[in-house]
């Protein structure tokens, strides 16, 4: 099994050199090779098609916010700058990905990205608590996953926990997504589309998590397990 994963352009100084470089942090990496398959960095592309023709599956990793100006909106107060890059070549990969049918994960920046990408929008800015509250860290807390559903299947129950460090969040909901999950104050944890072999957003990072089976389960998943 191949899984994608695209990376992204940013700036690093390393030994005596001060360039942009392809990023992506590891955890994702080691994630799926825990899982018996091979991860694929993508570099950002503008033409999806020949990388989509090598992997089985797509994972949407996390990171800085979607531009609100994808989804009719302008930047709050605390929104990120714009990556107009990133956002343009995983839109591109995703879309791509969904056209073809192919099983896509969608981890934390991810799952919003895939919202907008289907049409939705996004909630710019979460008060810290539940979901951030220390710089640089991942906080727990639980997700409630609707009985049944590819959320609570794959992350092994319905009363989860899981590491969060987010302050967007998923607001209206991008076409033939439901909402499969939330936290305890309403925020949205996981969206999935039903009628796909495997469509899942979570606000959340399994990641970083070595409880987590949510990636296990998606590379099995794709192996026909």
């Amino acid at each position: 099994m191949i899984i994608g994963i695209p990376t992204y352009a940013e700036r690093v100084r390393h030994g005596p050199w001060d360039e942009p470089c392809a990023l992506l942090p590891l955890a994702y990496v080691d994630a799926v090779q825990r899982a018996g398959a091979t991860a694929l960095l993508v570099p950002p592309t503008r033409d999806p098609d020949p990388v989509l023709e090598r992997i089985d599956g797509l994972i949407l990793s996390g990171g800085v916010d979607v531009d609100p100006a994808l989804y009719g909106a302008t930047p709050g107060p605390g929104t990120d700058p714009p990556s107009p890059a990133r956002d343009a070549s995983e839109l591109a990969l995703t879309r791509a990905a969904l056209s073809r049918g192919m099983p896509v994960l969608a981890i934390c920046r991810g799952a919003q990205l895939l919202n907008v990408a289907l049409g939705g929008t996004l909630c710019q800015h979460l008060p810290d608590g539940e979901h951030r509250r220390v710089p640089g860290e991942f906080n727990p807390h639980t997700a409630e996953l609707t009985a049944g559903s590819l959320a609570a299947r794959t992350a092994g129950g319905e009363h989860v926990r899981v590491l969060s460090h987010h302050h967007q969040a998923i607001s209206e909901l991008g076409a033939g997504l439901v909402v499969s999950g939330r936290a305890s104050d309403g925020t949205i944890e996981a969206v999935e589309d039903p009628s796909r072999e495997f469509l899942l957003g979570v606000q959340w990072h399994p990641e970083v998590d070595p409880n987590s089976p949510v990636i296990a389960r998606f590379v099995s998943v794709i192996a026909g397990g």
